[in-house]
C-alpha cells in the first residue's frame, strides 16, 4: 500500500512541525489499512479529529455561526459519494463512504445526509467549533437578518481555504482511492459549499491513479483541478509532472492559489502556488 495525505494549501502553518506529526500519523493509519478505501477514510479520519486543521473538528465557522463539513470519496471503477453542508459531522469522508457503498446516489446534502450517516454509524452530533473559532465569530460581529445581510458582513472577511485529503493505491489489487474532508471557507455565507463534495474538483480517481485537490474552492471547482491532474497522468506523465502542470493550468486560468496531491502506481506528486502546503507519504 502506498498513501499520500495533504493538510491544505494556503498560507504558511504558525507550527509547522507539530501539524506535520499529524499528517504523518494520517499516512501510517492509512498505509496500514486493508484497502484504498479504508486507507483514505482512515487517514484522513486522523486529520479530521485535529483542530490543526480545517476539516472536522477546527473547521472554518459559515456566516451563521455553524461548522458544517464537506467531503467524497472515489475509487479507479468510478464508485464516489460525498456529502455536503452536513453539522455535527465529524467524519465527513465516512458519511461520503455511506453515500458511494450504501446508496445509489454521489451526493446527498444538509440534515438528510446528516440522518443517512447516523443510520449507518457515522456520529452525527460532534462539535466542531473550537472556542478560537468561536472567539473570533463573535468578535467580528456576527451578521443577522436576510443572506443579503449576510453577504454585506462577508464581503471583507471571506477567506480561508485549507482543506484535508487523502490517495492511496494498493499494487496487489491495482486500485486507487481518493478522499477529500473540509470545513470551508472561513465566514463563507450559510450553506455554501465549495469544491471538494464535487467529483473532478476536490478528488477524482481512475485507472491512472488518483487525486486530491485544495484551495480557493470555487476556482478549483470551475477547473476541476482534481480531474485535470488525473488526465496528466491519463496522458503518460507521472504523478509529480501531472501535479506540477495542474496547478501550473490552474494558476493560469483562475489566478487564484490551490494546491494538489497526486498518486500513480510509481509514486506521489504534490504541487502548489500558494505560501505552503505539507504532506505525507507512507508505503507498506
Amino acid at each position: 500500500m502506498r498513501i499520500v495525505c495533504h493538510g491544505g494549501a494556503g498560507g504558511e502553518p504558525e507550527e509547522p512541525e507539530p501539524r506535520q506529526a499529524v499528517l504523518d500519523e494520517a499516512a501510517a493509519t492509512g498505509v496500514a489499512a486493508d484497502d484504498v478505501v479504508d486507507a483514505v477514510v482512515e487517514a484522513v479520519a486522523v486529520l479530521e479529529a485535529s483542530p490543526r486543521f480545517n476539516a472536522g473538528y477546527g473547521g472554518a465557522i459559515q456566516s451563521d455561526g455553524v461548522v458544517r463539513t464537506d467531503a467524497g470519496i472515489m475509487t479507479d471503477d468510478r464508485a464516489a459519494g460525498a456529502v455536503a453542508s452536513t453539522p455535527g459531522i465529524e467524519h465527513a469522508a465516512a458519511a461520503a463512504r455511506v453515500v458511494m457503498e450504501e446508496t445509489p446516489h454521489v451526493l446527498v446534502s444538509g440534515e438528510h445526509a446528516v440522518e443517512l450517516a447516523a443510520e449507518f454509524g457515522v456520529e452525527t452530533d460532534a462539535e466542531l467549533l473550537t472556542e478560537e473559532a468561536r472567539t473570533e465569530y463573535e468578535d467580528a460581529d456576527p451578521p443577522e437578518g436576510s443572506p443579503r445581510d449576510h453577504l454585506d458582513w462577508l464581503a471583507d472577511r471571506f477567506g480561508g481555504h485549507d482543506t484535508v485529503g487523502a490517495v492511496a493505491h494498493d499494487p496487489t489489487t491495482e486500485s486507487f482511492a481518493a478522499a477529500t474532508s473540509t470545513g470551508g471557507r472561513t465566514f463563507a455565507l450559510a450553506g455554501r459549499v465549495g469544491d471538494v463534495p464535487q467529483i473532478g474538483s476536490g478528488f477524482f480517481a481512475a485507472p491512472a491513479g488518483g487525486a486530491s485537490a485544495t484551495g480557493a474552492g470555487e476556482d478549483i471547482a470551475k477547473a476541476t483541478l482534481s480531474r485535470r491532474a488525473v488526465r496528466h497522468l491519463e496522458a503518460g506523465l507521472d504523478a509529480q509532472a501531472a501535479a506540477d502542470r495542474a496547478i501550473a493550468e490552474f494558476g493560469e486560468l483562475t489566478g487564484s492559489s490551490a494546491g494538489v496531491i497526486v498518486l500513480d502506481e510509481a509514486g506521489a506528486g504534490s504541487a502548489y502556488n500558494s505560501d505552503g502546503m505539507q504532506t505525507s507519504v507512507a508505503v507498506e
